[in-house]
């Protein structure tokens, strides 16, 4: 039994122990493969936690305090774990000419993590979609995967993604994947019940075509179903268009109370506010978790989403933390002089799951 899974088996306590701590939901949605107890082997005295996230492009004010979270938490801990020397490593899974995460970086970023023996933890990805391609390598080498960001149901829960999903990701047939957010499923749910109390009687639907864009942006829409908000509307985007003027035409001769999309900031999220008002459509605008970032507000111009852009997310907005998240807050402003975004406490979360299972 190598050293890999002896460590993949202990996260589920651990998570169970931490993911409460600053108001994160718990792991109960992963059901955790059980160690066998002993295993030979001398210990070394590294262990690498590793973290694969998009670090060039717009995401790269969100993942700069993700980064933030994961040393804050190794720092707290002296940069130890039992008798182990904790070293990190932040990797990009993003790549210049795409200026958000790439398939080939994803599974490039899994490869190395595998080769290295001394790496025992993979915080992330970021993306839903990248954590399809690093998940079944990392598995395959039983390497623990946390993820303080991935919310597509399908990466734990049977019924909830594609027909194959999860066992996909598991090979080994054993489990290493876990998060400490909650998923799609329940915000989709939650965003179409919001837009019920807002008095919306029918939405446009847009999503970019990625997998927890469109997943999410299904999910509202079955939402929508549930809650008899009339679909006019559903299609996917290319993320790689400048403009969707002439998308926006589409949608402002149907007349929606309310356009929902599917997507994150890298995808267009700010274009396609932009691109609203100047089409001259004064229906609402709601977007998801993945538009939750200052990069969103800067790319869609403030002026274009004031009073007009809502937006859901699976958590506790940094300023309004109490508790053990307010205190984390206030030690993140007091060492790095500025607000976390809303992953960094996610990110400190997943860490202190990682060391706590080393």
């Amino acid at each position: 039994m190598t050293r890999r899974w002896r460590l993949a088996g202990l996260w589920f306590v651990a998570a169970a122990v931490l993911a409460v701590a600053v108001g994160c939901p718990s792991t109960s949605d992963v059901q955790p493969g059980g160690a066998p107890a002993g295993g030979g082997g001398g210990s070394p005295t590294v262990v690498k936690i590793v973290s694969s996230l998009p670090r060039t492009g717009s995401a790269v004010a969100q993942t700069d305090t993700i980064v933030n979270g994961i040393n804050m938490a190794i720092e707290e801990a002296g940069g130890e774990a039992g008798d182990f020397t904790i070293e990190y490593a932040d990797w990009d899974d993003a790549t210049a000419s795409k200026g958000s995460w790439a398939a080939e970086a994803e599974e490039n970023n899994a490869k190395r993590a595998v080769a290295d023996p001394d790496v025992m933890v993979y915080i992330g990805p970021y993306n839903s979609g990248a954590a399809k391609i690093s998940a079944p390598i990392l598995n395959q080498a039983d390497l623990l995967m946390i993820s303080p960001t991935n919310t597509w149901p399908g990466l734990t829960k049977e019924g909830m993604g594609d027909a194959n999903e999860p066992g996909i990701y598991r090979p080994s047939g054993r489990i290493n994947y876990t998060r400490v957010v909650p998923t799609d499923d329940r915000q989709g749910e939650v965003a179409a019940a919001w837009a019920k109390e807002m008095e919306i009687e029918s939405v446009y639907i847009i999503d970019d075509g990625e997998v927890y864009g469109r997943g999410i942006a299904t999910m509202f829409k079955e939402g929508c179903g549930d809650h008899d908000i009339d679909v006019l509307g559903h299609e996917s985007i290319d993320p790689k268009a400048q403009e969707f003027r002439s998308l926006m035409t589409k949608i402002s001769a149907e007349g929606p109370d309310l356009v929902y999309f599917g997507g994150t900031t890298q995808s267009k999220g700010g274009q396609i506010a932009k691109d609203m008002v100047a089409a001259g459509i004064d229906a609402k605008l709601m977007v998801p978790d993945g538009c939750y970032e200052q990069a969103f507000i800067e790319a869609a111009g403030a002026e274009n989403l004031n009073d007009r852009c809502f937006l859901t997310f699976g958590g506790v907005p940094p300023d309004k933390q109490v508790g053990k998240g307010k205190e984390f807050v206030d030690r993140y402003q007091e060492k790095h002089g500025s607000m976390p975004e809303a992953y960094a406490v996610y990110a400190y979360e997943a860490a202190r799951v990682a060391l706590r299972a080393i």
